[in-house]
């Protein structure tokens, strides 16, 4: 055990080595060697308890204590946000705080900011009580006022008709009340109060008929909003004086605001009485919000200090719950002192661990050390790729596929380099290449700052990919390079274009025109196959013949990783059966057409491979003619042909039988039991009947799931050479797309020779290059670079069945909601 590898292999292509091991730790440092492994983040635990429920298990208490404590960390948030704090981030981790000592402290903030918070409120609504009381005696005053003053006109009037003599036109109701004794007059009562104002029509409506109009109705508008005693929400108001007559219509009022939520206050007809109340509100007023303030900067200071504090509480918290989550997964030993753990862990890590426990046992004053032991299992351990902020993000694009099974071939390591270059071939352009490059630098740059701040899912996942964009964005640069496009306009970056005009007359409209006047251009594609018609017949034609070329080597890739997975576990038959087969039929047909593009190319041939490759399959043993590139060329297509005709039964039948054959000899040698063995006849016929119906062999589904892998492969083998095509498509789409927006949009504005249309076209522009080539064809490329990776590469030899390594560790706890 001291001899294993005590360091990770970083090899990328293989999982790392695991083991599983049981821990046996005894009682008193359980807690703090769990904490250790939280901090080292190399040991995964499995759940001993999984028959048990939550509440059934030893810790419950503890994590509902810890429970507790996060929602008052909860609560102190939510206060913090409304007063406008946010936790700090420069707050010192001290070990001096326990989780008891940090429960009752909790405790108490939490009992002092509730009292506070009731203080203020209840301050708060005598306030706006007040506030509202001073309004409606503000406002009735005006009423009552405006009331004497037409009273007392209405008396002189009388008065003045008093003196005159009596007419035949006098009023008999007016003479009648002139002779009325004032004490008999019935005197009218009134109510006052406020209500919002959308209620108010309504409330003067259900007032009218509920009294039968008996009730007079007087109402103010109040400018500007009045915050609410009781909801504390601003709302715009009414003051209202109803008077009425009777104490049962009294009553019916009083129902009808308490039903609208009209808030009423008293008042008093006497002017001298009315200005002494405001007086004293107004006093009592400036009382109250000097007290308001007071306790809302005691109540700032408190959560200042909690905010200080708040990252470390919290940590410390999620911590500790983490840590008991983990020790009620480990069984009780009988003697009720020692706990047993087991889990996975990487064998580099077999010191780092032991190191670890034994510092927990000598920090926690235990007697006994935690007993480390490797256990033999037959159970297919988790996947562990060690990667770091680069690899990451790579081996994410592999993992949404599948998690590879325990030592399986990695697609990750393929996927740097092939992913993004896959991705350049469909963007190729590297004055796009350099704007997706300068804003993925502006990520890395800051990526100290990033990784601090919260931020939304799609700057999240655009962060996370800073490095997968990073890539996509310099082998764009070099794709566009090579196809000599920068914003779809060719340079002559690398010397003088080849070809030049036969005549002053050709103007660069067709390559009729165009004569070799001077050496091939040295890189990439010549400046003049762009802006002319021969773009279609060379450029084009290369590009679709480069995406053939690039999906034959991606698929021989796969098929040699199954050749690798195949030879790793051991597997002979896929070897024999599956890998020569496969390798042979893909490369008859397909591998031959890269052969016969490459010739091509090399020899300048004007061959016509689509006519070749067709008459190859209708009539292989005719003349090839001027179709014909090298000699012995139709020779060869014959034994390409049918060597891609036998490796599909190759493919299909020996398979089976050789697995039937292998069962059946296994079958044979169960049969046969030592001497020595003591067991009953009974257990003996019970045994071999167990065993030989479990491992019967069904050869129908196995010859089924084998003709099923063979077409699917024979099929797969044409539609996914044809699926690379969309790497021509894209590029395709891409150059044209460039070319539209930079010769209809801003070669037109420059010819109107008119700054305002200039400015126009050139923001259309960048806003068409931007909203269109940086962000829908870059998120296109990268969704048909994935499916290239997803199906066509890794269906050849990735399974994707196992399950990721996931160790217990702090690391993660602040990214994580409660």
């Amino acid at each position: 055990m001291g001899g294993e590898t005590q360091r990770p292999t970083m090899d990328l292509l293989r999982s790392e080595t695991m083991q599983l091991v049981q821990l046996i730790i005894p009682v008193e440092s359980a807690h703090r060697s769990i904490s250790y492994l939280g901090d080292l983040g190399l040991f995964q635990f499995k759940d001993l308890n999984s028959e048990k429920s939550p509440f059934q298990r030893t810790y419950a208490t503890q994590i509902k204590r810890c429970g507790e404590m996060a929602r008052k960390l909860r609560f102190f948030k939510e206060q913090m946000r409304k007063a406008g704090l946010s936790p700090s981030t420069r707050s010192a981790m001290s070990d001096d705080v326990d989780l008891d000592n940090l429960e009752v402290k909790l405790g108490e903030l939490e009992v002092e900011l509730i009292e506070m918070n009731a203080n203020n409120e209840k301050l708060q609504q005598s306030y706006n009580e007040l506030i509202e009381y001073k309004l409606v005696v503000q406002k009735a005053s005006e009423f009552f006022h405006s009331a004497q003053n037409l009273a007392a006109a209405k008396q002189r009037e009388v008065e003045a008709q008093q003196r005159g003599e009596g007419s035949i036109d006098s009023p008999l109701l007016l003479e009648q009340e002139m002779v009325t004794d004032p004490s008999k007059q019935v005197k009218l009562g009134f109510v006052s109060g406020i209500i919002p104002r959308e209620k108010s029509l309504a409330f003067e409506r259900i007032l009218f008929r509920a009294t039968r109009g008996n009730v007079f109705l007087k109402q103010s508008a109040v400018e500007g909003p009045v915050t609410d005693p009781a909801s504390g929400e601003k709302a715009e108001k009414n003051v209202f004086v109803v008077f009425y007559s009777g104490e049962r219509v009294r009553n019916k009022i009083v129902k009808i605001c308490e039903a609208f939520g009209a808030n009423r206050y008293s008042f008093t007809e006497d002017l001298g009485k009315q200005y002494q109340i405001i007086a004293e509100v107004s006093e009592r007023l400036e009382e109250l919000k000097t007290t308001i303030d007071v306790g809302l900067v005691h109540q700032i200071n408190l959560l200042q200090t909690i905010a200080y504090h708040f990252e470390q509480w919290s940590h410390l918290v999620k911590k500790e719950k983490s840590i008991y989550h983990t020790l009620n997964m480990l069984s009780i030993d009988v003697t009720r002192k020692c706990l047993v753990a087991e889990g996975w862990c990487p064998v580099f890590a077999t010191n780092k661990i032991q190191n670890v426990l034994q510092q927990g046992t000598v920090d926690s004053n235990s007697q006994i050390g935690t007993i480390f032991h490797v256990l033999q299992t037959k159970e297919s351990p988790p996947t562990y790729f060690h990667t770091n902020k680069f690899t990451s993000a790579f081996q994410e694009i592999v993992d949404a596929y599948g998690i590879a099974k325990y030592q399986e071939a990695n697609p990750g390591v393929f996927t740097i380099i092939t992913f993004p270059f896959l991705f350049a071939v469909m963007f190729g352009d590297w004055g796009h290449g350099i704007c997706l490059l300068l804003a993925t630098s502006y990520f890395i740059i800051g990526e100290k700052k990033f990784s601090s701040q919260k931020l939304g899912d799609i700057t999240e996942m655009i962060f996370g990919g800073r490095y997968v964009i990073m890539m996509m964005a310099l082998f764009s640069i070099y794709t566009g390079l090579l196809y000599n496009e920068f914003f779809s306009v060719p340079f002559e970056l690398f010397g003088p274009s080849a070809y030049g005009c036969r005549d002053p007359s050709c103007r660069d409209a067709t390559t009729a025109g165009l004569v070799k006047v001077r050496t091939t251009y040295p890189f990439g594609v010549d400046p003049k196959w762009h802006g002319t018609r021969s773009e279609l017949p060379f450029l084009n034609s290369m590009k679709m013949k480069m995406s053939i070329l690039l999906g034959v080597a991606q698929m021989n890739l796969g098929i040699i990783l199954s050749y690798f997975n195949a030879k790793f576990y051991g597997n002979e038959l896929n070897i024999r059966h599956q890998f020569l087969p496969q390798m042979i039929f893909l490369n008859s047909l397909f591998g031959y057409l890269s052969l016969l593009i490459i010739v091509k190319w090399c020899t300048g041939s004007q061959a016509d491979l689509y006519h070749v490759m067709i008459y190859m399959f209708l009539s292989p043993t005719d003349d090839l003619g001027e179709n014909q590139l090298f000699f012995g060329q139709k020779f060869l297509q014959i034994l390409l042909l049918l060597a891609a005709l036998v490796s599909v039964p190759w493919m299909l039948f020996p398979k089976p039988f050789l697995l039937k054959k292998q069962h059946d000899e296994r079958h044979r040698g169960q049969s046969y039991a030592l001497l020595e063995t003591n067991l009953d006849d009974s257990d003996e016929t019970e045994l071999h009947h167990g065993s030989s119906s479990h491992e019967e062999f069904q050869f129908s589904e196995i010859f089924v799931h084998q003709l099923i892998h063979t077409i699917e492969f024979v099929l797969g083998a044409v539609s996914n050479t044809a699926s690379y095509l969309r790497l021509w498509a894209l590029s395709l789409a891409h150059s044209e797309l460039s070319s539209v927006f930079y010769d209809k949009v801003l070669l037109l504005a420059w010819g109107f020779n008119n700054i305002i249309i200039l400015i126009i076209g050139l923001f259309v522009f960048i806003c068409a290059t931007v909203g269109v080539l940086l962000v829908m064809e870059t998120l296109s490329a990268f969704l048909h670079a994935l499916r290239l990776h997803w199906v066509e590469f890794q269906g050849k030899f990735y399974e994707g069945e196992g399950y990721k390594f996931q160790p217990f560790s702090f690391a993660s706890l602040d990214t994580e909601d409660e």
